[in-house]
């Protein structure tokens, strides 16, 4: 299995994994699933923190991408297809840019994403597969 892991999951997974449920947990440890963070979940970190919007009791945005690192997770890169192609992407109920360009990679990948996030349900029948609470 192939998972990009939503925002507030990657935080969740390095800093507080008691808020991922069992199912969760235990794929994120089988090493036979291969999970990704986005460039762009890099992106929003940094913007909240410089905003405020986040407080990061153990390191700073930059620490992330070696923590990810660390705990085994691939970084990914937004590509110039994913960027120039995103405008495909229907504007439904969810309106955050990160989100929908998560979205996006996720359909454009073959991932599955894991989020908490109910809003991204509206996607699924545009290519969108979630493995969500």
């Amino acid at each position: 299995m192939k998972i990009l892991l939503d925002t507030h999951i990657l935080l969740w997974a390095l800093f507080d994994a008691k808020k991922l449920n069992k199912n969760e947990q235990i794929i994120l440890e089988d090493n036979a699933t291969e999970i990704f963070v986005s460039s762009i979940s890099l992106w929003e970190i940094s913007l909240k923190y410089a905003l405020k919007k986040l407080d990061l009791e153990h390191g700073s945005p930059e620490d992330i991408p070696s923590f990810a690192r660390q705990t085994g997770f691939d970084i990914i890169q937004m590509t110039e297809t994913e960027a120039s192609t995103h405008f495909k992407l229907p504007p439904l109920s969810h309106k955050d840019p990160f989100d929908r360009m998560l979205i996006w990679q996720a359909i454009n990948r073959e991932l599955c994403l894991m989020t908490h996030d109910k809003e991204y349900n509206a996607y699924t029948k545009w290519g969108l597969k979630l493995l969500n609470k």
